[in-house]
C-alpha cells in the first residue's frame, strides 16, 4: 500500500541523471523521474515549439511549462525543485518557463552564455538545471541570491534530485553507486547498454538512508528530514510519487532517441517516441 506522506512535508522530488562525454556513440544520455501530486495535470511528452528550433518534452498543464525539454539539435536542459524554509511562493515566476528558455539555443555553451546573465534567482523558487548537449554540460544553481551559480562539469556521470549538485544527498549517493555498478558490467559500455542501465535505476523503490533521519547533526541546517518513500529512485505515495519518466540519448550525429514511461516506470514501459521530430 503506498505511504501516506502530509500534504507540507512535500517537496517536488524530481530526479535527473546525466552521462555526459563517456560514450563514443551517445556524448549525452539524459534520465529523469517526474514526481507530483497525482492530480495535477501534465502531459508527459508532446511537441513544445514546432520549429526554430523544435523542442520537445513534458508540458505542466496547471502552471504552464515543463520539467525537462530537448531540442532538434541535442541540447537538453531538465531542472529539479529545490526545498525552501520558507515553503513555495506563488507569486513568483513558473520554473517551468526555465528549460524552454534554455532550449531555445543551438548549443548549450551558447544557451548559458545569452540565458544566465539575465536570470534573477529570486524571480523564482529554489531550483536547479542541468543543461548538456554533445560538447558539454553545464550545472545551474538558482538557489542562493545574485547571479546563478553555473559550473562546466566534468565528463561523468552526475546525478540531481532536490537537493544541490554538490550536497551529496544519500539519494545522490544511492543512485549513483547503483549507477556505476550497472554500467560497470560487461556490455554496459554503449548508448543501448548505458541506457538500459538507466531504465533499471529508475525503477528503483529501494529508499536511501537520509542522515537527516538518522543523526540530526548530519543533516543541512535547516533540511527536514524526508519521509523514506521520498528517498527511492521511483516514488509511491498515497498522493504523490512517480508520474513518468524519460531517457533521451543523444547521438553523435542526427536526433535524439526518446523513450518515454507515461506514469512509474516500475509498471509503465519506456516507449520509443523519437517519431515526434517528424510529427506534422
Amino acid at each position: 500500500m503506498p505511504t501516506p506522506v502530509a500534504a507540507g512535508n512535500v517537496s517536488r522530488v524530481c530526479l535527473l541523471i546525466a552521462v555526459s562525454g563517456l560514450l563514443a556513440d551517445a556524448p549525452l544520455i539524459v534520465a529523469a523521474n517526474r514526481d507530483e501530486r497525482y492530480a495535477r495535470p501534465a502531459v508527459t511528452m508532446t511537441i513544445l515549439r514546432e520549429s526554430g528550433p523544435r523542442i520537445l518534452g513534458g508540458r505542466d498543464e496547471l502552471a504552464g511549462g515543463t520539467w525537462l525539454a530537448v531540442n532538434e539539435h541535442g541540447l537538453v536542459a531538465g531542472l529539479t525543485n529545490q526545498w525552501s524554509p520558507q515553503g513555495r511562493d506563488p507569486d513568483k515566476k513558473s520554473r517551468g518557463e526555465l528549460p524552454l528558455a534554455f532550449a531555445a539555443y543551438r548549443d548549450a555553451r551558447s544557451a548559458i552564455e545569452a540565458v544566465c546573465p539575465s536570470l534573477d534567482p529570486a524571480a523564482y523558487n529554489p531550483c536547479c538545471l542541468l543543461v548538456g548537449d554533445r560538447q558539454a554540460l553545464f550545472s545551474v544553481d538558482l538557489t542562493g541570491e545574485g547571479r546563478p551559480q553555473v559550473e562546466d562539469l566534468a565528463p561523468g556521470s552526475h546525478v540531481l534530485e532536490n537537493s544541490p549538485l554538490r550536497a551529496r544527498s544519500a539519494k545522490q549517493l544511492q543512485v549513483a553507486a547503483r549507477l556505476s555498478a550497472l554500467t560497470g558490467r560487461a556490455g554496459r559500455a554503449s548508448a543501448a547498454g548505458t541506457a538500459a542501465a538507466l531504465a533499471d535505476v529508475l525503477r528503483d523503490h529501494r529508499p536511501a538512508i537520509d542522515p537527516a533521519a538518522a543523526s540530526p547533526a548530519a543533516s543541512q541546517p535547516g533540511t527536514p528530514a524526508r519521509p523514506a518513500a521520498l528517498l527511492a529512485a521511483c516514488v509511491h505515495t498515497a498522493e504523490y510519487g512517480t508520474r513518468s519518466a524519460v531517457i533521451v540519448t543523444v547521438p553523435a550525429a542526427g536526433p535524439p532517441r526518446l523513450q518515454v514511461a507515461d506514469g512509474p516506470p516500475c509498471q509503465v514501459p519506456l516507449r520509443d517516441m523519437t517519431t515526434l521530430w517528424a510529427a506534422a
